[in-house]
């Protein structure tokens, strides 16, 4: 006999009408659709939004406008952009949730992890002290203690990516 684990708030990911061609894209274009696609900032290098499948709580993505692979061709100046919004985003995690340590970190190319290999991203990861458990490595399962629209909006009064 097994159990089953409802999830009825996955239901949007399964019947959501899918986006052709690159998500980061798609978004990067689409400045009216900011809300509905959990955009934290942008300007005119970047963006940042939200992982709509978060590791934990607060987890958001700094993405370059620019569509490329490939991190060693980037321009210094968005590069150097994007550290800038990852040095704030650590201080925003910080301050809004309370994270203990924050985790950095790129997969660039699909070997090295990438889900969305063709357009690079920075994910900025809030960690706490005993946040890691089981479920993940035993269930393929990820717990996810928060609501994500109420972390959101937390995260978007307080964020402050300009300078």
């Amino acid at each position: 006999m097994f159990k089953i684990l409802y999830a009825p708030w996955r239901s949007e990911y399964v019947e959501k009408k899918r986006i052709k061609g690159c998500v980061f894209c798609h978004i990067s274009k689409h400045p009216e659709e900011d809300e509905k696609n959990h955009v934290l900032f942008r300007d005119e290098e970047c963006f940042i939004v939200m992982n709509r499948y978060p590791y934990t709580p607060g987890h958001f993505m700094i993405i370059p406008h620019l569509h490329t692979q490939s991190l060693e061709n980037l321009n210094d100046d968005i590069w150097l952009r994007m550290n800038r919004h990852a040095k704030r985003g650590v201080a925003l995690l910080k301050e809004a949730l309370g994270a203990e340590g924050v985790n950095i970190g790129m997969n660039l190319g699909a070997a090295a992890g990438a889900g969305i290999a063709e357009h690079i991203h920075m994910h900025l990861v809030p960690r706490w002290q005993r946040d890691t458990n089981f479920m993940t490595t035993v269930a393929n399962t990820r717990v996810y203690s928060a609501d994500f629209e109420k972390v959101y909006r937390k995260l978007k009064e307080r964020a402050n990516f300009e300078g």
